[in-house]
C-alpha cells in the first residue's frame, strides 16, 4: 500500500475555512460562465459573418453572369432596330429569344427601367450626350444608347441617355 506523503493527506482533508472555498468556487463558476458566453458570442458573429460573406460571393457571381446577358440583350435590341421586314421568321426568333432572356433574368429580379421623357437622375443615369431641347424640358432624357436595369430594386447597370440641354 502506498503511503501518502503530508502535502498530499493535506489535500484530502477538508478545507479550513468552508467560505472562503465556496467563495473561491463560485469566482470560478462565473469567471467559466463569462468565458463561455464570449465563445459563443464571437461563434455566433463567426457564422453571420461567414453567411454574410457567402451570400456577397454568391451575389458576385450572379453578377458576373448576368452582366455579359445584358449585353446579349443590347446586341438583340440593336438587331431588332435595324431589321427591315419585322414579320421575317428570323426577327420574330429573335424577339422571341430577347422576351425569353428578360423574362429569365426577370426571375432573378432583373428589370429594365424606362428613362426617356424623365428627368435625368445621376443615381440612375450615365449622360454621354447633350442634345437639342426642342419640345424637351432641359434636363429631360430624350433616348436611351443603352437601357439601364435594376437587380432587386437596386441599380445594376446605368441608362446610357443624351439629355436635353
Amino acid at each position: 500500500m502506498a503511503t501518502l506523503t503530508k502535502d498530499q493527506n493535506q489535500n484530502l482533508l477538508p478545507p479550513a475555512d468552508w467560505a472562503v472555498e465556496i467563495e473561491k468556487l463560485q469566482e470560478e463558476l462565473v469567471n467559466e460562465r463569462d468565458r463561455n458566453l464570449r465563445t459563443l458570442a464571437d461563434f455566433k458573429n463567426y457564422r453571420r459573418r461567414i453567411e454574410r460573406d457567402g451570400n456577397k460571393i454568391a451575389e458576385d457571381g450572379k453578377r458576373r453572369i448576368i452582366f455579359p446577358l445584358l449585353d446579349i440583350i443590347d446586341d438583340l435590341d440593336k438587331a431588332l432596330k435595324w431589321a427591315s421586314d419585322k414579320e421575317q421568321p428570323a426577327v420574330q426568333g429573335l424577339r422571341i429569344t430577347r422576351q425569353k432572356l428578360l423574362a429569365l433574368l426577370e426571375t432573378h429580379g432583373v428589370l429594365p427601367f424606362e428613362s426617356v421623357g424623365k428627368q435625368f437622375n445621376h443615381d440612375l443615369h450615365e449622360a454621354v450626350a447633350m442634345a437639342e431641347h426642342e419640345g424637351n424640358d432641359p434636363g429631360a432624357v430624350v433616348d436611351e444608347l443603352r437601357r439601364g436595369y435594376l437587380w432587386n430594386n437596386e441599380l445594376l447597370r446605368p441608362a446610357q441617355v443624351r439629355v436635353a440641354g
